[in-house]
């Protein structure tokens, strides 16, 4: 586990969404990550509802100070999917009964902008930790083609390889989200780890965990994750046979854990081409035999290989997870009268 003195300092790029919330408090929880920026982007949500999101879940933690961005709307190229309110409900957070006003306003930048502007002031201090579309962090590289070489490492929640997908047989959400925008991220050469449904899926979190949390810490941000984690649950309830408890798969907390304990991932390496359309279409492959001369375009453009995470210590993932949110030090007073 990462036990540096300094913490790593991070822009979570998000679309919150149930996972995303659960992945912020693990984050703002763990003292080895310093979050100092949270960019959103369509994906479980519109992005004016994911940055509202984010906006309510930092200041109800007591983070209000945490820049917040706006950022893509809609993929490069297809068409928007509507927004899968019968998993993380309409508001993106198991439709909460109430949410109390909050005071932290939006930093004026784009998100992409934002990332760019970090990068710049920090270079090779920032890890950017992307778990929704890509879209923002395409839309930086446009902006900044020199990124990759600013930014400490890119590590993203999407895609899979031998794991059946989870919006059509090959493809994960994220990456079928916005082909486009991922393929060009896997190609920009950053140094970068995917964190996809070949380890996710094999993660459950509890719903009985999040109970016993939220009876622990007793803050208003552990009870409203205890209530989104509910309806998420509600979700995955007889869908995967790995699911035998109410529970759920935190599929972007996993991109976090990666972060501060690697050592509980195994990961292969290999170049990652997007497919953009067709009934492919979001599907993420993986070139598995590095020195392959394929007749198929595409293969030999001298693209940098990713590291893929294939294989996980789930109890570890789980256990470090119950530790970090059971500590009653990362929650500040709500900040949402101040």
């Amino acid at each position: 586990m990462t036990t540096t003195a300094t913490p790593t300092r991070v822009i979570y790029d998000t679309d919150p969404g149930v996972d995303d919330a659960i992945a912020m408090y693990f984050a703002l929880a763990h003292p080895a990550i310093d979050v100092v920026g949270i960019t959103t982007t369509f994906g479980n949500v519109s992005v004016e509802q994911a940055a509202a999101n984010a906006l309510y879940l930092a200041a109800l933690a007591g983070y209000p100070h945490i820049p917040v961005t706006k950022g893509v709307a809609a993929p490069l190229a297809k068409h928007a999917e509507p927004p899968p309110a019968f998993i993380h409900g309409a508001d993106g957070l198991g439709n909460l009964p109430s949410r109390q006003a909050t005071r932290n306003q939006l930093d004026t930048r784009s998100s992409a902008q934002f990332i760019v502007d970090m990068a710049r002031a920090n270079p090779g201090n920032i890890t950017l930790v992307a778990v929704g579309p890509l879209g923002n962090v395409s839309l930086a590289l446009q902006l900044e083609p020199q990124l990759p070489m600013l930014l400490r490492e890119v590590v993203i929640m999407g895609g899979t390889v031998l794991e059946p997908g989870n919006v059509s047989p090959v493809a994960e959400a994220n990456i079928w989200n916005d082909p486009l925008a991922a393929d060009h991220v896997f190609a920009a050469g950053f140094k970068l780890t995917m964190v996809g449904l070949d380890v996710t899926h094999k993660v459950v979190t509890e719903l009985a965990l999040f109970d016993a949390i939220a009876r622990h810490q007793q803050h208003p941000a552990t009870d409203t994750l205890r209530h989104a984690v509910a309806f998420y649950a509600d979700f995955y309830s007889g869908l995967h046979d790995t699911i035998q408890n109410k529970g759920c798969f935190a599929h972007d907390l996993l991109a976090f854990v990666y972060v501060v304990a690697p050592e509980l991932f195994g990961v292969d390496s290999g170049v990652i081409r997007v497919a953009v359309d067709g009934h492919a279409n979001g599907q993420t492959m993986m070139n598995r035999r590095a020195h392959s001369n394929y007749p198929q375009a595409g293969w030999a453009d001298g693209r940098l290989p990713t590291q893929v995470c294939m294989r996980v210590d789930a109890q570890a993932c789980l256990a470090l997870f119950e530790s970090t949110l059971m500590d009653s030090a990362w929650l500040q007073p709500d900040s949402t009268h101040r």
